[in-house]
């Protein structure tokens, strides 16, 4: 099977043998040993300097843990959102009494620095910024260092990322562009199966962390950083996942950070590229097309359902449909991770065999 979504992505055969390792003491040497490894080896991914905190959860858990550990209630907070996943992050705070303010940018557009600086100039006291950096629902990566720039310059608020489906695929210097809590998860660009959030906190969001009261107890950051400086965590770990992404990190080491940033840059175009030449239209502008997934406007007469069903069941490739309003208006092709052109060529080709066999006979006819 030719998993093409945005996550979970397919597994290396050696992450897989060490995701199925027998368990040890979570509190023994053993463990703190792994999870010293774990942290240090994330760093120079996410490109800081600060511990990288492991949560037992999944990306939108490393979300709320985002917004739980730096806010209190009625907090004022701008939110970016070109996507689903962007109004998640809004919903989030709003549920826990933040005075959610929610910057839209259609769907399928970046949010540019010039719009957040107009929000946060007719708003004030924002006490945080929510930034989507790669919206998996449109296929869209944000200009995040132009959009923090502008945040610092404008306010003094809390930068804080979803960088759930770009760290370790996409560029994101954390500390050079002062990004506060930066966020992603297991089951994307790390080669691992879900469970895990990975979570960095600058000096300036551990220090809100003090004030903030937003209720919180297992995604209490304090106690996550507390425990960790004594090799543990503070409830039982996702073992086999924390296994599994010590084997992917030393494959990550080993192809190298930027090589990895090459890789997904390059098998994001073949993908574009791969997906003009079956007369398919992008939703993105290519200017602003994420490099860890495609989002493909479904052609007219084509049923999205029976093209997705189709490819399933009789070519072994599974894509992942449109979200919220765009259900049923795109389907998107996921690339990172454990990916190379060979894996997206038999996609397209599978594309290519599925299209003309799920086209309504309205629009055989037309054409």
């Amino acid at each position: 099977m030719n998993l093409r979504i945005p996550g979970p992505t397919p597994c290396p055969p050696d992450v897989l043998d060490a995701v199925g390792g027998q368990m040890i003491n979570h509190r023994g040497p053993e463990f703190a040993a792994l999870l010293e490894r774990l942290s240090s080896g994330l760093q120079p991914f996410f490109q800081t300097r600060q511990d990288v905190l492991l949560m037992t959860c999944s990306g939108t858990g490393g979300m709320e843990a985002a917004i739980v550990n730096t806010l209190s209630p009625g907090d004022r907070v701008l939110a970016v959102s070109i996507g689903a996943f962007g109004d998640r992050f809004a919903e989030i705070a709003r549920l826990y009494g933040a005075d959610v303010t929610v910057l839209e940018v259609e769907w399928g557009r970046a949010a540019e620095a010039e719009q957040v600086r107009a929000a946060l100039r007719a708003g004030s006291d924002y006490r945080a910024v929510l930034v989507t950096h790669n919206e998996t629902s449109t296929g869209v990566t944000n200009p995040l260092k132009e959009i923090s720039d502008v945040v610092h310059a404008e306010s003094d608020a809390l930068l804080l990322v979803d960088a759930v489906s770009s760290l370790g695929s996409i560029p994101l210097v954390t500390d050079a562009w002062g990004v506060d809590v930066a966020v992603t998860a297991s089951q994307k660009g790390w080669l691992v199966p879900p469970g895990l959030a990975m979570l960095a906190f600058s000096d300036r969001a551990w220090e809100a962390s003090e004030r903030a009261t937003m209720p919180r107890f297992y995604l209490d950051a304090r106690m996550h950083r507390d425990f960790a400086a004594k090799g543990q965590t503070p409830t039982t770990p996702v073992l086999p996942v924390l296994y599994g992404l010590d084997a992917a990190l030393a494959r990550m080491q080993q192809e190298g950070r930027d090589a990895i940033f090459e890789r997904h840059a390059r098998v994001a175009e073949h993908t574009r590229r791969g997906v003009k030449t079956l007369g398919l239209t992008l939703l993105a502008a290519e200017a602003v097309a994420s490099d860890t997934v495609t989002a493909v406007r479904v052609p007219e007469g084509v049923d999205g359902k029976a093209l997705s069903r189709v490819l399933r069941q009789e070519r072994g490739t599974v894509i992942a449909g449109g979200q919220g309003k765009l259900a049923g208006k795109i389907f998107r092709i996921g690339h990172l991770g454990w990916v190379d052109e060979p894996d997206i060529d038999r996609a397209l080709d599978a594309l290519r065999a599925t299209l003309p066999e799920v086209r309504s006979e309205e629009a055989v006819a037309r054409a």
